[in-house]
């Protein structure tokens, strides 16, 4: 029997015998479409009309979060989709105590809610549909400037930390929108959690519980997948459960890049794991090798709470062949 998107996916996340095929599930920024929200909710419907992923992971620029604090970015051509800033709100240590929590009204977030509105009336009630949400301190890190906010952080944590229960109020306000919208959960992305970047003691201080506080409201939701951006990165929140149980029933991170592999991410107890095509591979490779990383990746879990996808977003100018050669994969693992 096939399954729709939903089913799948609930199957999925909870091993149930009656899963007919792996899920999968890529997405990608749509750079200068991002920058308003009907072209953005036409883009991401269209990406998905082409492919029918399992899911919709809706990709806005980062700064629609901050924004309203008074950032500002530009687009460049970066290949991964991204802006590039041109205007920081946080110099001094002190502007950190001077951000005022946002309300959902507010101009660039209700854009947002707006975009998300367009895509769940277009969207079938039996495709997931994921919001995008940056964790407290990346919102930070795009305020201040990545080696700025690390400084500030160790040298000032007192008003670093205040500006960070600013933003994760702001950020638990939005989520309480979204769900008001009818999303099925949040992607929520985590880029701190590395060694490159903090000690785990360093993240469970500032990191960790503006991530609770912000995710409050998800608790609800069933199909929250939480992103662990780059190497090195931080397992230890997953294998030491400092999440609450089944807030995130989905793990992402850039598996092919850095440990733990897919197999054992699953030895924790968590719901699925997403993830097994190198971004380079999609970008890089032919329809063969992103097949046979896809068929290793499936291998490796038996196809059992697993979702295939990319270890982060597919590069803008990964070729159409090599997606739609991910898409198919899965319809010969039944």
């Amino acid at each position: 029997m096939t399954l729709t998107h939903r089913e799948r996916l609930q199957a999925c996340i909870t091993d149930d015998t009656a899963l007919d095929r792996p899920p999968v599930a890529l997405w990608r920024h749509f750079p200068v479409d991002d920058q308003d929200p009907e072209t953005l909710a036409a883009a991401a419907l269209d990406f998905q009309r082409r492919y029918d992923f399992d899911l919709v992971k809706v990709t806005p620029a980062s700064s629609f979060s901050i924004k309203d604090w008074g950032a500002e970015d530009v687009w460049e051509g970066h290949t991964e989709g991204t802006r590039r800033y041109t205007k920081r709100v946080i110099e001094d240590p002190h502007d950190w105590e001077r951000l005022p929590a946002l309300s959902p009204s507010s101009p660039h977030l209700a854009r947002q809610l707006a975009c998300l509105r367009y895509i769940r009336t277009d969207l079938s009630p039996e495709t997931p549909l994921l919001q995008t949400v940056f964790s407290p301190l990346a919102q930070a890190k795009n305020l201040a400037g990545g080696e700025r906010l690390v400084v500030h952080l160790r040298r000032h944590p007192e008003a670093v930390l205040k500006g960070l229960e600013t933003i994760a109020e702001t950020t638990r306000r939005f989520i309480e929108a979204c769900m008001n919208i009818g999303i099925d959960g949040v992607f929520y992305a985590v880029q701190h959690a590395q060694a490159g970047l903090l000690t785990f003691d360093e993240y469970k201080t500032f990191g960790l519980p503006n991530d609770l506080t912000s995710l409050k409201p998800a608790k609800s939701l069933w199909c929250n997948l939480l992103h662990l951006h780059g190497l090195n990165v931080h397992f230890e929140l997953i294998t030491q459960s400092l999440f609450p149980d089944h807030l995130f029933q989905i793990v992402n991170w850039h598996d092919r890049e850095t440990g733990p592999s897919l197999a054992e991410g699953l030895k924790n107890d968590l719901g699925a794991v997403c993830g097994g095509i190198n971004q380079k591979t999609i970008v890089f490779g032919n329809r063969s090798e992103v097949q046979k990383e896809a068929a290793d990746a499936i291998a490796q879990t038996g196809g059992r709470r697993f979702i295939l996808g990319t270890g982060c977003v597919v590069p803008v100018i990964a070729p159409h062949g090599n997606i739609l050669a991910s898409r198919q994969i899965v319809e010969g693992a039944e």
